[in-house]
């Protein structure tokens, strides 16, 4: 070895060092990056959760005007909200509605997302990337415009008051996203599985069905999670197309606790955290693949 090379060696710049005795390596981040990034999380955390909180701490006032006192329901506190809810209210039967709506649109809308996405991802037939921007395209109507003439055609089909009318109806909200979605994450999905399927012998279905559903379990995840929710929340076709008292959705039977003149909020409170415990444990079946399937569609396409 040459005397340059030791010379050079012994003048080479010694790696950083952290106070603890040790090199810190690039993007590492020190004790005060850490304590900043845990304190916003926190911050950021209690602000998503301090709603949720005031609403609940709201639901267990017993009197209609507490929430302008909101200090003085500490000291009465008490669920007699809640027991009036489920006893005295529909929200049985709203919650069997919403059940029914829910699922239904879940599930239809999931697999009309799917059977699009795959078909736009796999083949390449004529329109196939015109097809997406019109999905993309049907969101950009405001439902003001789109309730008379959808109310026209479910008429003419027999459809209002129905169940099927509001699954079909928020299926024309979810699908387009979610097959955005899902064509996203079918193309994360090397196309050397289909080609193994159909020399295994599978039709095109049945490579859709037995080979690549299972590998996109996180974005159907997604998908079913964004169909849920949005069949839960949705209010203007379901205040519109649902007559009958008895098949109101969560979010029409909340409209009762309001009239002209008056407003019960305790009600209407303890009924809103009722509704989140379904929604809750739908997504805590879902959660597993929640975050996969939200970081994993975006990654080619």
């Amino acid at each position: 070895m040459s005397t340059t090379t030791l010379e050079k060696r012994a003048d080479a710049p010694a790696p950083a060092v952290t106070p603890a005795g040790r090199g810190r390596r690039p993007g590492e981040r020190g004790p005060l990056g850490t304590v900043l990034l845990h304190a916003g999380l926190m911050v950021a955390s209690l602000i998503a959760l301090a709603p949720v909180a005031w609403l609940v701490y709201l639901s267990l006032g017993p009197d209609k005007n507490d929430y302008l006192h909101p200090g003085g329901i500490a000291k009465k506190m008490s669920f007699a909200n809640y027991g009036f809810v489920l006893q005295h209210t529909e929200f049985l039967s709203w919650f069997k509605s919403t059940m029914i709506v829910a699922l239904g649109t879940t599930v239809v809308g999931v697999l009309l997302a799917a059977t699009t996405g795959y078909a736009v991802s796999r083949m390449r037939f004529p329109g196939h990337k015109q097809l997406m921007w019109v999905l993309l395209l049907t969101q950009a109507f405001p439902i003001a415009v789109l309730i008379v003439p959808m109310y026209q055609i479910f008429s003419d089909l027999g459809l209002i008051d129905s169940y099927w009318a509001l699954i079909l109806v928020n299926c024309t909200t979810a699908v387009p996203y979610s097959a955005w979605l899902l064509k996203g994450y079918f193309d994360t999905i090397p196309i050397e599985i289909d080609e193994a399927g159909r020399v295994d012998g599978l039709t095109p279905f049945g490579t859709f069905f037995r080979l690549i559903l299972p590998l996109a379990r996180p974005g159907l995840a997604v998908a079913a999670f964004y169909n849920f929710i949005t069949a839960v929340a949705e209010v203007a076709f379901a205040t519109t197309f649902m007559l009958d008292d008895s098949k109101y959705t969560f979010s029409v039977g909340l409209q009762t606790f309001v009239s002209e003149h008056d407003a019960e909020w305790n009600y209407m409170a303890a009924t809103a955290v009722l509704i989140a415990i379904p929604v809750s444990l739908f997504f805590y079946l879902v959660q597993k693949n929640l975050v996969t399937g939200l970081t994993s569609g975006g990654t080619k396409g």
